[in-house]
């Protein structure tokens, strides 16, 4: 529901008398109690599938257009670059199952041979190492994104919809929307869900709104909870969103969506969908996914 403070009383009224005739219908539908049968109906209400055609491979970044470039360009001010990448992890932690791989090949001898050379290896995909879901990651009913079927992966990777389709590059507004902080406390708690009631008062607490092309980073303080209290097993407990909270990003046109952990709020509280925001975000919206960024700094 939209704010109308700006409303005379006279105007409101009519409305608030529908909205309590309805209160035993609305209760059914409560998004805060979502279940299998409400994300399944969700997935219909924000697909994107054929918005930009039917072989469409970029989903929400077809949203960030030059004009919307410009303007983010515009908004420079300092010139600092803060990265958003966590350091490796490279033991093996609760949080870190598979941990970040590097050797060196070579360190050189003399002037015959002056070179130093690594290799790294990485398992991407968890709740350590700080990457981007491709829009192939993730797939539900046999389909991904716009309808791509699963059979179009295989040993080699993805022919469709793979993270190639980015290689141009992503430049648009980012808009840090620090949870932990709106709440006052350090860090949310594990299982704390995001609602989108939430992410309107991070809006009106930092004085701007949402648009059509950004990319909303959501802090639940992750990082600064485990140098409290030591690693813990986010995937079975995290703070995130929670899977109403994608119809509002669907509103406001969200491009691409991040988060210190994976975005879900972990349980997920939906019996037989462990990830609904994943779902939601990547298959029906085509929207990109950042994971476990470091967002302190």
């Amino acid at each position: 529901m939209r704010r109308a403070s700006t409303k005379p009383l006279l105007e409101i009224v009519p409305v608030a008398l529908i909205v309590l005739s309805l209160a035993s219908c609305a209760l059914a539908q409560d998004p805060h109690k979502a279940d299998a049968a409400m994300v399944e109906q969700w997935l219909e209400d924000v697909s994107n599938w054929g918005r930009w055609g039917n072989n469409d491979q970029l989903g929400t970044l077809n949203l960030i257009t030059p004009e919307k470039r410009l303007a983010a360009a515009g908004l420079v001010a300092d010139g600092v670059s803060v990265s958003l990448a966590h350091h490796a992890l490279t033991d093996t932690t609760p949080d870190n199952p598979s941990p970040y791989g590097h050797q060196m090949t070579a360190q050189g001898t003399d002037n015959t041979f002056p070179f130093v050379s690594d290799e790294i290896t990485v398992d991407y995909h968890g709740y350590a190492h700080s990457h981007m879901d491709s829009l192939c990651h993730m797939f539900w009913n046999g389909k991904m994104y716009n309808g791509y079927a699963r059979d179009t992966i295989d040993d080699t990777g993805c022919s469709q919809l793979g993270i190639q389709g980015f290689q141009q590059g992503i430049f648009t507004r980012g808009i840090l929307m620090d949870i932990a902080r709106l709440k006052g406390v350090d860090y949310l708690e594990p299982a704390t869900p995001i609602y989108a009631e939430d992410l309107e008062a991070w809006e009106e607490e930092a004085r701007l709104e949402v648009s059509a092309g950004d990319v909303v980073l959501i802090r639940t303080g992750r990082w600064a909870r485990r140098a409290e209290h030591g690693a813990w097993d986010v995937g079975t407990g995290s703070a995130g969103l929670h899977a109403s909270a994608v119809l509002w990003l669907h509103e406001r046109d969200v491009a691409m969506l991040g988060s210190d952990v994976a975005s879900d709020v972990l349980p997920s509280g939906i019996e037989g969908i462990s990830h609904p925001v994943h779902l939601l975000t990547l298959v029906a919206r085509g929207c990109p996914i950042f994971d476990n960024l470091d967002l302190e700094a």
